[in-house]
């Protein structure tokens, strides 16, 4: 958009206009200047703050109650599920129940963050027609809330550990780089689906279904290690499984980790943050037209 100053004719004299006339140039497709880019985004780093708070308010997450939901989700869904296994399977065991309730707690962190950031441009209309601000904060704020949102489940789960009679280990606090690797994966995931949904809106119509399969596809009802070789694919397309195996070994087997698999699970993630930021950058000029 580039502004000028019209001259106006009145009683023969030549006078500038006060208020600049817009002239929309065609929306090219190309990165922004991103020095200049990312200090404007660290500059509102309050904004985005704020911007999560009011999300956490919204989920009543500052009560009680709405903790304890956020807990209790998942909880029920752990037992339902280790009910179905035990069923299915005929034998299921505490570790068996650690390992389903750690990685449906770490699932939920990734599948929270890319719910949400699905819609994060979308529904910030007016958001975006009235302020001039790094687009990208927008996923990423809501990646944030998940992020605050997961932080209850750790100590439950400890206490869960401890119930069942698992013991504990210095190997555990390798999951801090299992959480931040995950949470990378999220963003990422954020970024890259928020951009997607601006052109392509039944995206969030379609996620409720892709978050069900990937976790019936990933290491969560079952651990890797049980997976047969002819099925041995799937732990290579899958960005969920090293992720998942990861955390499972730290948190619930108290194994230290296999670096292989780190540094495949590293490689989704910042692969999926790249490619998903390159793409909300190059595109971010022309939401203020699409949303």
């Amino acid at each position: 958009m580039v502004l000028l100053h019209l001259p106006d004719v009145f009683s023969g004299n030549l006078v500038h206009m006060s208020k600049p006339v817009e002239v929309y140039e065609p929306f090219r497709a190309g990165l922004p200047p991103l020095r200049r880019y990312w200090r404007s985004l660290w500059a509102r780093r309050s904004f985005m703050n704020e911007y999560a708070k009011s999300e956490l308010h919204a989920s009543h997450f500052d009560s009680f109650f709405g903790q304890l939901w956020l807990i209790l989700n998942p909880l029920m869904l752990s037992a339902i599920y280790f009910v179905l296994i035990k069923i299915i399977a005929g034998s299921a065991d505490s570790t068996r129940y650690a390992h389903l309730t750690a990685c449906l707690f770490l699932f939920y962190l990734v599948s929270n963050a890319m719910n949400s950031g699905t819609k994060s441009v979308t529904s910030s209309e007016s958001l975006i027609l009235n302020t001039a601000f790094p687009r990208i904060a927008l996923p990423l704020s809501t990646t944030i809330v998940a992020f605050f949102k997961f932080l209850p489940t750790i100590p439950v789960f400890m206490i869960i550990k401890f119930a069942v009679g698992l013991p504990f280990d210095w190997n555990m606090l390798w999951g801090f780089l299992v959480i931040f690797i995950a949470l990378v994966f999220g963003l990422g995931i954020a970024i890259l689906i928020s951009a997607a949904n601006v052109y392509i809106r039944d995206i969030s119509n379609f996620l409720p279904y892709l978050n069900r399969t990937l976790l019936y596809i990933s290491p969560v009802l079952f651990e890797a290690s049980s997976v047969s070789d002819q099925l041995a694919f799937f732990k290579n397309i899958n960005p969920f499984f090293p992720i998942l195996d990861s955390w499972s070994r730290v948190m619930v087997h108290n194994e230290s980790l296999i670096w292989g698999d780190v540094a495949k699970a590293a490689v989704w993630a910042f692969g999926t943050l790249l490619i998903g930021t390159y793409l909300f950058l190059s595109r971010e000029r022309e939401f203020a037209v699409r949303v």
